[in-house]
């Protein structure tokens, strides 16, 4: 718990938590306990926290290099580990929904791309992962073009009738639609 105080200090001095990492896993010499403290800190439920470490225990935190920390700290927040998760409404739900449906119509997607998604959808950050979808295009031999497009135009629709739409939402929402229709002729 002690250490995990720490890292609460490190934020409230403005650290970000892969510096806050940096630094316990230097001054400990457990990465591990670090990497935990840190999760902690944050307020990332255990379960949560245990999961995402022993997806990544081996390549990162098992046999360090000497003055790696920094890096590790990097790559641990590259990869979402200190990512805090937010509950989502049923309405950002139904958002999600969409985009698997969406995902699923892509005909295939690249692994950075899922995992950046996934990282948006466990922090409710649904605007950019809309952005992120709408910019990419179905493969054109196993992709669903008219499925795609009319999935995300539903999904546009729901967040934009969040209170405060992002702009960009309007202006993806209508790329959208002229996709659709373009889809829809083909």
């Amino acid at each position: 718990m002690r250490l995990a105080l720490a890292a609460r200090h490190l934020f409230d001095t403005g650290h970000t938590p892969a510096q806050a990492y940096a630094t316990l896993a230097r001054r400990t010499r457990e990465p591990l306990r670090s990497a935990r403290a840190v999760c902690t800190a944050l307020a990332i439920p255990a379960a949560e926290v245990n999961r995402r470490l022993d997806d990544c225990y081996d390549a990162l935190l098992a046999n360090p290099r000497p003055n790696s920390e920094a890096d590790t700290g990097e790559l641990l927040e590259a990869l979402g580990v200190f990512d805090i998760p937010k509950t989502l409404t049923p309405h950002e739900l139904a958002v999600v929904d969409l985009f698997l449906t969406a995902i699923d119509a892509l005909g295939g997607i690249r692994a950075g791309h899922q995992h950046g998604l996934a990282r948006w959808f466990t922090t409710g950050n649904l605007t950019a992962a809309y952005l992120s979808l709408t910019a990419t295009k179905p493969l054109p031999t196993t992709g669903d073009p008219t499925r795609y497009w009319t999935t995300l135009i539903q999904a546009g629709e729901l967040l934009t009738t969040t209170p405060n739409p992002d702009i960009r939402l309007r202006n993806a929402l209508t790329r959208c639609r002229t996709h659709a229709t373009r889809a829809a002729q083909a």
